[in-house]
């Protein structure tokens, strides 16, 4: 798997969220519609998996933490930039999401957590915030920010 074939993945499910506000609507939807065990999941953990392994993913590190922004944002990513963070029992750096964040969680040992959660999409608000924790192993999370936009508070 290469970036341009993840970049098509998201592409494909930033054109049909596009219009969607960050909500749990849109979290219901994503979890029913592409959420683990469905062949988008799959598919876009297979490609961070692999490029985590190629070493073109993660490639900074930082506090434990391996992460990298892949994708800018970009009109055919649908304004949205994609960033994947490599995790293992750990609590990342607190920030904002002005205009909210889309994650969607890849555990690599059976039954790690991102903040609370197993596998599947999370989606936090415009004007939400937190320290990203991941716990009870290894997980990969891939974040979709509108605009790129963050703001790290600590």
């Amino acid at each position: 798997m290469t970036s341009a074939d993840l970049h098509q993945h998201i592409a494909q499910i930033a054109a049909q969220i596009q219009d969607w506000p960050l909500d749990g609507e849109l979290e219901a939807w994503l979890n029913r519609e592409h959420g683990r065990g469905s062949p988008a999941f799959e598919q876009i953990n297979r490609a961070c998996q692999s490029g985590v392994e190629a070493g073109w993913l993660c490639q900074r590190e930082s506090g434990g933490i391996r992460y990298g922004r892949i994708f800018k944002p970009l009109i055919e990513l649908r304004g949205f930039s994609v960033d994947v963070v490599d995790m293992q029992d750990v609590a990342g750096p607190h920030h904002a999401h002005p205009t909210g964040e889309i994650d969607l969680i890849m555990p690599l040992d059976a039954g790690a957590e991102f903040d609370g959660r197993q596998a599947g999409w999370l989606v936090y608000p415009p004007g939400s915030a937190h320290r990203p924790t991941v716990s009870k192993g290894r997980a990969l999370v891939l974040y979709l920010l509108p605009e790129g936009r963050i703001e790290f508070t600590t």
